[in-house]
C-alpha cells in the first residue's frame, strides 16, 4: 500500500497535543479528563510521539514509553510500550498505520531495547508487525452464594479492610515484589498509582468507588456494581506474591455476604477453582490475549530469560516487517542461554510473532507447531524446545498501558 503524497510522518511537537487528544478520543470512544491528561503527560515525552499529517492536519499517531518487564527467571528487561495507536476514520486503508509504525520502530530500534510491547484493542492488526500474543487472561464470574472451600484448602487469614490512604501507602511495595517474580508484569510509575487511587468517577462504569482488601503479601481492589438484588463485586485487580495471600484474599472476597456475584479477570490456570468444592463454579465468560510482544533484539531477549532444560538448537526467525530476524545458534546450560548468529542449518523455524508468543511461556511450542506456526526438523527438536521455554510462574500483564 502506497502512502498518499500529501501525508507525512514526523515527530510530534507540544502544539500537536490538542489534535492528538481528539484523535485518540474518537478512536477509543472517550473524552480525556484532566486526570487522563496528567497521567499521559507524566508517562510520555512529546519526542516519543509519532504523528501523521495530511496537508499539515494530524490524522494519525502512535507513541512509545519506557517500561521494564519481568521475564522467566526474574530478570528485568527494558522494553518500549507502544500505545495511543490511532488513525482517523477519514484516512483508513491508506498506509497510515504502516508509515507510523515504520517511524516508531526505527526510533525503538535506535534505543537498543530488546522488547517492544503493546495491548491490542483489535487482535487482527499487530501480527504483521511482528507482535505475538504473550499473555492470556480469562474473564471469570462466580456465584458467590455457592462458593464453599474444600476442607483441605488453606485458610491463612491476615486480610484487613483498608482505606484509600493506607492502600496508597501499602500497595506499591506489594506490587513491586509481585511483579519482580511474575513474567509479563512491568514496573508501575508513581503517576499511574496516583491515577489508580484517584479513581476517576467517569471510568467507574456505574460502580462504586474502589474498596481495598490487603494482606502482607497481596491485595485486591474491587467495586460494587448492580442493584440491591443483584450486587456484583467487580475485582479490578488482585495481586498475590504468595499462595497463602491468594487463598486469603479469595476467602475474604467470597465472604462479601451481600454480593451475589464476583467478577474478575485472572490467568486461565488460576488455582481458585481447585480450592472450591464446586470446580465449575468459576465460569469463564471470555478468554483473550492481553500483552503482545515484539522481539527487537533476538539474542539479547533470549539470553535474558531462564529455561527449564538444556538445549542445543539453531533457530531460523523470520521478520518480514523489519530486519530483526536471522539464523541463531541457541545453547542453554543450567537454565542460562547463549545466542549468536550462525550460518548453520536451522533445526527450528518460526516467524518473529511466534517467538513473541513463546517468549514468556504463555503459549507452548507444541501448540504453535500444531497451528503450523513453528516447524521443527524432528519430534525431539520440538519436544526440547517446548520443555525449555516453559516457566515456573504463569505470565501475567501487570497493568494496561
Amino acid at each position: 500500500m502506497t502512502l498518499d503524497s500529501a501525508i507525512t510522518v514526523r515527530t510530534a511537537t507540544d502544539q500537536d497535543w490538542p489534535a492528538l487528544e481528539l484523535l485518540d478520543a474518537v478512536a477509543f470512544g472517550y473524552h480525556p479528563t484532566d486526570p487522563d491528561r496528567t497521567l499521559t503527560r507524566a508517562l510520555t515525552r512529546t519526542e516519543d510521539v509519532v504523528v501523521a499529517t495530511d496537508n499539515g492536519t494530524p490524522i494519525g499517531l502512535a507513541m512509545d514509553l519506557p517500561l521494564e518487564f519481568t521475564v522467566p527467571g526474574g530478570a528485568q528487561v527494558p522494553a518500549r510500550g507502544v500505545t495511543w495507536v490511532s488513525v482517523a476514520p477519514t484516512h483508513r486503508r491508506r498506509g497510515v498505520l504502516r508509515a507510523l509504525f515504520e517511524h516508531l520502530h526505527r526510533n525503538i530500534a535506535a534505543t537498543g531495547t530488546p522488547l517492544a510491547a503493546l495491548t491490542a484493542s483489535e487482535a487482527g492488526i499487530y501480527g504483521r508487525f511482528g507482535y505475538g500474543p504473550a499473555t492470556v487472561a480469562a474473564d471469570v464470574t462466580i456465584d458467590r452464594r455457592f462458593a464453599a472451600f474444600r476442607a483441605d484448602a488453606p485458610d491463612p487469614g491476615g486480610v484487613t479492610l483498608t482505606d484509600t490512604q493506607t492502600a496508597a501507602e501499602r500497595l506499591p511495595d506489594i506490587y513491586e515484589r509481585w511483579r519482580r517474580i511474575t513474567p509479563g508484569a512491568q514496573n508501575r510509575p508513581q503517576a499511574q498509582w496516583d491515577y489508580t487511587f484517584g479513581d476517576p468517577e467517569v471510568y467507574r462504569d456505574g460502580g462504586s468507588a474502589l474498596f481495598y482488601l490487603t494482606h502482607p503479601d497481596g491485595y485486591a481492589m474491587f467495586r460494587r456494581r448492580g442493584s440491591d438484588d443483584d450486587m456484583v463485586a467487580a475485582v479490578e485487580e488482585l495481586v498475590a506474591v504468595t499462595a497463602d495471600a491468594h487463598a486469603a484474599l479469595w476467602r475474604a472476597l467470597c465472604g462479601l455476604d451481600l454480593m451475589k456475584r464476583i467478577e474478575v479477570t485472572q490467568h486461565p490456570d488460576d488455582a481458585l477453582r481447585l480450592m472450591l468444592t464446586d470446580y465449575r463454579l468459576p465460569r469463564t465468560t471470555r478468554l483473550a490475549d492481553d500483552l503482545w510482544l515484539r522481539i527487537m533484539d533476538v539474542p539479547a531477549a533470549l539470553e535474558a530469560r531462564s529455561y527449564q532444560v538444556d538445549l542445543d538448537t539453531v533457530l531460523d526467525v523470520r521478520d518480514p516487517y523489519l530486519d530483526c530476524g536471522g539464523v541463531f545458534a541457541l545453547t542453554v546450560r543450567y537454565g542460562r542461554a547463549r545466542c549468536r548468529r550462525t550460518d548453520a542449518a536451522p533445526r527450528i523455524s518460526m516467524d518473529l510473532d511466534a517467538l513473541g508468543s513463546l517468549y514468556l511461556g504463555a503459549h507452548r511450542a507444541r501448540g504453535l507447531a500444531a497451528a503450523h506456526r513453528i516447524t521443527a526438523a524432528s519430534e525431539r527438536d520440538l519436544a526440547l524446545l517446548d520443555l525449555a521455554f516453559g516457566a515456573d510462574r504463569a505470565a501475567v500483564l501487570g497493568w494496561g498501558f
